[in-house]
């Protein structure tokens, strides 16, 4: 969606798109997922347990650093990441929100 198409829809829908982008590929899912497992901030261990390239996983980083889910700092030459708590429960809310109003609002029969 082009940037300028984006004001014409509400900051909650935009930013469940973007929340929804950043998750959109299986190796952020394993990211935020091995992050979660840890509770604490990983420096160097998320290129380890993944089967990619460390650039492809260092791209993916930031992918779910601009959507503001995750956290990094550099931490001399190794970069050290954790969930960020408020963020995830911003996504949290939005997508219950989203998906709480789509489930009362499916009939309740087959409808085609």
């Amino acid at each position: 969606m082009g940037a300028s198409k984006k004001e014409k829809f509400e900051a909650s829908q935009t930013r469940l798109a973007d929340f929804a982008r950043a998750l959109a590929h299986p190796a952020r899912i394993a990211i935020i997922q091995k992050l979660a497992e840890s509770k604490t901030c990983i420096c160097g261990e998320i290129v380890e347990v993944l089967p990619l390239a460390q650039s492809t996983v260092s791209q993916h980083l930031n992918d779910l650093k601009e959507a503001g889910l995750v956290r990094g700092e550099v931490d001399g030459p190794r970069s050290c990441y954790c969930i960020d708590p408020e963020r995830f429960a911003e996504m949290a809310g939005l997508m219950k929100e989203f998906i709480d109003a789509i489930a009362r609002a499916v009939p309740s029969k087959k409808c085609c």
